[in-house]
């Protein structure tokens, strides 16, 4: 390569994600039972990992392998180098399905005519999978990668009217509206990411840039200390004065058609957010979001800037390999910053290094607070606890009867968690004083409560956006009367979108493969493969054949240890056993075998309980199904 040619960029940082040449056989049987041998063939829109220096991503419909490059400039670039069939994510426009309307055709393209938003079920044909490369090969960037990553069809996964997590345009779409101070207001129809907002933050800040690295994880001028995003410059009034205040409002799993519906047919419902559209910056198509489009992962992409591959909460729940842990940080909650990759930077960082150790920030329920002087899901409280407490107390009864009707307790519980968030804000300003915050990530979690429960259209939905925004009034009124409005930056968006489900499916792709016998952790949609290392030696007199087994993860020194009782047979070409079957004694069996057999005349069979089974030849190399011929016809 010349010095101006692109160079290839694969995983980052190496730790065991995507397959090695021990987890081929497990691997290709993982995605057989996830495409062909199971039920989750029908529910599953593709399967994706990285090996032999590519990523691949595997469908029905056909399967494409292609490698990640990095230019001179820091710029990623894709090439494809192997297809089958249909690339099945060549459609990456971030443009495509963005209205009810659309979502309602899209359905009917897909055989499922209805007048019913909350029944518009896509089939993945008619979808696109925007940025579909980046966003694929980041997520092996991270040792806590998986093996194999699962994007269910968009309407196939779980037993909540709503859900998300896919890569598919209608799950990653968020809506995003920038207003106030620095904002050049309109509408913009550009290609955003949520890896764009930090950066731009930045921007309106008029903080300087430092050196840090960029996309390619290579040095480079940055805004924060790890950046993947761009500022979007559009939208950027370039001769304002810094804000005083940045207000981000994250309405969790509110779907970017729900949004702009509301805005176009029942603008008076939510006067909060209509007030920041008619003064503000609107992206027409809103912004893509992280892969997995789930909370944890998403939230700590728009705090940082970076894709979850490089900040490293990969998902709700990840395993570590090296510890044998599974860490459910989403279901743990609390104490979770320090998961975070120390060499990102949050928001909130930022601003201190920026602005010094006195500015205060604040996380009001952000999922991602490492750096933040308030953050309650770290234990850290500024302002007066008793007041808090009775703010909270006084606050409570605004919450909808309507759940508790429907039967839904968990949304009662979700409203009181953004009652808490509003007692909060209110303690917080008022402690702060003239030393107000400079930052605050707000979380406001009854949208996406609803949109499980209901689905992403459905009335109930409609009433959690609006009770939401009432909320979003008291605080724009606050800041008011601390004249503190028209001086701040507010920035509306969300994590993830959210798409109709068929519950009568029961389905979980991603779990799938572990019903079938594959052994691993189903972290869906997050596959880590629980795979044996095996070699083969020869003697010199070739009359003896001793097979060693190792646990394929290592531990955190990097050895592989020794896997004790694994059962292990070899047969002869003619399927007649070499000796009795053996029990491994420190990961090492021992057989005696005919010398005029070679190694490739000798079939060497692997078994345990807790891993998956390994078919090698007598040199040790693997016997695998043939993926391409049972998917596709093809070899």
């Amino acid at each position: 390569m010349g010095n101006h040619d692109p160079m290839e960029h694969g995983p980052e940082r190496s730790g065991g994600q995507g397959l090695d040449h021990n987890q081929f056989e497990s691997g290709d049987r993982a995605i057989l039972a996830l495409l062909k041998n199971t039920r989750a063939a029908d529910h599953t829109d593709l399967v994706a990992t990285f090996r032999d220096r590519a990523y691949e991503v595997w469908s029905r419909r056909g399967m494409v392998r292609f490698k990640r490059y990095s230019d001179p400039g820091g710029t990623l670039r894709f090439r494809v180098i192997e297809q089958i069939g249909e690339n099945p994510i060549a459609n990456q426009d971030p443009f495509a399905i963005a209205s009810i309307d659309e979502e309602l055709q899209a359905s009917a393209r897909s055989g499922n005519s209805s007048n019913d938003p909350n029944r518009a079920f896509f089939e993945p044909e008619v979808l696109s999978h925007p940025y579909g490369y980046e966003r694929i090969a980041q997520v092996f960037d991270s040792p806590r990668g998986p093996d194999l990553i699962v994007s269910p069809k968009a309407y196939a996964y779980g037993l909540q009217p709503g859900q998300h997590g896919a890569l598919d345009v209608v799950q990653s779409r968020a809506p995003s509206v920038w207003a106030g101070c620095g904002v050049a207001g309109g509408h913009y129809e550009l290609p955003a990411r949520q890896v764009d907002i930090a950066p731009t933050i930045a921007r309106i800040m008029h903080f300087p840039e430092v050196e840090g690295r960029g996309a390619d994880g290579e040095p480079a001028r940055v805004m924060l200390k790890r950046q993947d995003g761009v500022a979007l410059m559009e939208i950027v009034d370039r001769g304002a004065p810094a804000p005083k205040l940045v207000y981000l409002i994250l309405l969790d799993g509110l779907s970017h058609s729900e949004l702009v519906w509301q805005l176009r047919h029942n603008r008076a419902a939510i006067p909060a957010i209509a007030s920041l559209v008619e003064r503000g910056a609107v992206l027409t198509y809103g912004s893509i979001v992280n892969f997995p489009s789930i909370t944890w992962p998403s939230h700590s992409t728009i705090m940082t800037g970076t894709w979850c591959g490089h900040h490293d909460i990969v998902n709700p729940t990840f395993h570590l390999r090296e510890h044998r842990e599974t860490v459910p940080i989403q279901g743990n909650i609390f104490e979770m910053e320090h998961h975070l990759n120390p060499d990102v930077e949050t928001l909130y960082e930022m601003f201190k290094r920026v602005l010094g150790s006195h500015a205060i920030t604040a996380s009001i329920h952000e999922p991602q607070s490492r750096g933040a002087d308030h953050a309650v899901f770290e234990r850290r409280i500024v302002g007066d606890k008793a007041r808090l407490k009775a703010l909270t107390q006084q606050m409570s009864a605004d919450v909808s009867p309507r759940w508790m009707a429907d039967q839904l307790p968990g949304m009662h519980r979700e409203e009181i968690v953004d009652v808490r968030g509003m007692a909060q804000v209110l303690n917080l300003f008022d402690h702060c004083g003239a030393n107000h915050p400079v930052f605050v990530a707000h979380e406001f979690v009854l949208t996406d409560g609803a949109g499980h429960d209901y689905g992403p259209h459905h009335e109930g939905l409609r009433e959690a956006i609006y009770r939401t925004d009432r909320r979003i009034g008291r605080i724009f009124a606050m800041l008011r009367e601390r004249g503190l409005f028209d001086s701040a930056l507010f920035v509306l968006t969300s994590d993830h979108g959210m798409a109709a489900q068929r519950v009568d499916l029961k389905a979980n792709p991603a779990r799938e493969p572990g019903e079938a016998g594959i052994k691993g952790v189903f972290a869906e949609p997050m596959i880590y493969l629980r795979d044996l290392a095996v070699a083969c030696e020869r003697a010199r007199d070739l009359r003896s054949l001793r097979v060693l087994v190792t646990d394929n993860d290592r531990l955190p020194d990097g050895v592989h240890p020794p896997v004790a009782e694994a059962r292990v047979t070899v047969v002869a070409r003619d399927q007649r056993p070499i000796g009795e079957a053996l029990t491994t004694q420190a990961g090492s069996a021992a057989f005696a075998t005919p010398a005029n057999l070679s190694d490739a005349q000798l079939t060497v069979r692997i078994e345990h309980p807790n891993f998956n089974s390994r078919t090698v030849t007598g040199d040790g190399t693997p016997i695998r199904p043939d993926l391409k011929h049972l998917l596709y016809g093809k070899s």
